[in-house]
């Protein structure tokens, strides 16, 4: 499952260094991953790289210079660093994924999670790679829930009609896509704001101030690691089995809404919770969200794939170096 290359290193030795020229190994089964830089794009890299993939990793703003510096909306950067690497798998994670944002950058959401999505997978079927595009459970109503991959999408906003065109786009330029609908996500953060699970954890720690939270929307929250550990799984059962494609489901099983969430954040860090207030109404601003678009992830399940970490335990991991209080920090991990 490995190769050999060159790779040129420095070595040093008493009074001297020198450039040298050593047989490394390289895993031959090779991925690509966009949005490398995007805390679900992170995991994803993590768990192909950590387990005998030869990963490359592209992303935009943020890409260099661990990335490959790669503006997914050029058709010839796109071309190029495809037919460079030649990837046997391709992980599509990038994604305009906040829905208030694209409601008022429709054009440019609608680019990158659409006509983007094409492209890459154009280019994906002309070096016969598996393209997995990462999905929305927004593309459902949240009227009639569990959801099977087989039941008819009604998205309610404009984010979950660009992800259900991009799913239309991929799987009509290419045949061998799995399209991976996941729902709400959270994980090894590096601000806050990159999660709308751990986003919650200011308004949680600072209980000097009462905070209003969403007890309507049933949500679903699902660690970035365990959808890393299900395209790996997916990826490398479509190795075995070129009649692994579609459409898949997965999701945490814990449902909660964003009020049981943050408690569930303040219990796991001992904090209080008296200060949070649960508020039923449907939200009146912003865009359209499903009451609950619970995903059925029984076709995964029966070919064997899944990871689930719970909840508790991971928001938990994810969320301690931003905990202010050290005391509080001193009784949780001591």
């Amino acid at each position: 499952m490995v190769g050999r290359e060159k790779e040129l290193r420095i070595r040093f030795a008493p009074g001297r260094c020198e450039l040298v020229e050593e047989d490394v190994e390289v895993p031959s089964r090779r991925v690509l991953i966009t949005g490398a830089t995007g805390l679900l794009g992170r995991a994803v890299f993590k768990e192909f790289n950590e387990n005998n993939w030869n990963t490359v990793g592209c992303g935009y703003r943020r890409a260099q210079p661990r990335f490959e510096h790669v503006n997914l909306l050029d058709s010839i950067a796109v071309h190029d660093i495809i037919h460079d690497f030649q990837p046997h798998v391709i992980v599509h994670c990038a994604a305009e994924r906040r829905p208030d944002v694209v409601e008022g950058q429709p054009d440019a959401a609608s680019q990158l999670n659409v006509a983007a999505s094409a492209n890459l997978a154009k280019e994906a079927a002309g070096v016969r790679a598996f393209l997995i595009y990462i999905s929305t459970d927004y593309v459902f109503d949240g009227t009639s829930p569990p959801y099977k991959e087989t039941d008819v999408p009604n998205p309610l906003n404009l984010y979950g009609k660009t992800k259900l065109e991009g799913e239309k786009a991929v799987l009509e330029n290419n045949e061998d896509t799995a399209v991976l609908r996941i729902p709400v996500l959270y994980g090894e953060v590096e601000r806050l704001e990159e999660s709308a699970v751990t986003v919650m954890f200011d308004k949680v720690q600072f209980s000097n101030k009462s905070a209003n939270m969403d007890h309507w929307q049933q949500r679903f929250p699902t660690n970035v690691k365990d959808v890393a550990a299900v395209c790996r799984q997916l990826a490398e059962k479509r190795m075995l089995d070129p009649s692994i494609k579609g459409t898949f489901h997965w999701s945490g099983n814990e449902q909660m809404t964003k009020y049981e969430m943050a408690c569930a954040i303040a219990d796991a860090f001992n904090l209080p919770s008296s200060h949070l207030r649960p508020i039923t109404d449907s939200p009146v601003v912003g865009a359209l969200r499903p009451k609950n678009a619970q995903l059925d992830c029984s076709k995964l399940e029966m070919l064997g794939i899944g990871q689930r970490t719970p909840f508790r335990a991971g928001i938990r991991e994810s969320l301690w170096p931003f905990l202010v209080d050290k005391r509080w920090r001193q009784t949780v991990f001591h």
